[in-house]
């Protein structure tokens, strides 16, 4: 356990960023998924994939994930798309 107050107030940060870099991820995460739900419902494709990759950018710019992971998530995405529009 910390000790020094300074410590203790690093503790109480990596908490709150930490339940912050979950929340971020798992909402790229749905977003995700409601991507690939709109490509197999019939839904509105391009609208999902242009918030999904919105939301991928915004994870990859906070630094929870590394920003080649998110070009590779958007790339497969989109290839998904051409494939589902042709």
């Amino acid at each position: 356990m910390a000790h020094s107050n300074s410590a203790k107030k690093r503790i109480r940060q990596n908490m709150k960023r930490r339940a912050l870099n979950r929340w971020r991820l798992r909402n790229m995460r749905v977003a995700i998924k409601d991507f690939e739900e709109s490509m197999s419902s019939g839904g509105d494709a391009v609208a999902a994939y242009r918030k999904a990759a919105a939301i991928v950018d915004r994870t990859a710019q906070k630094g929870v994930i590394h920003r080649n992971q998110a070009a590779r998530r958007k790339s497969r995405m989109n290839a998904r798309l051409k494939a589902h529009s042709s």
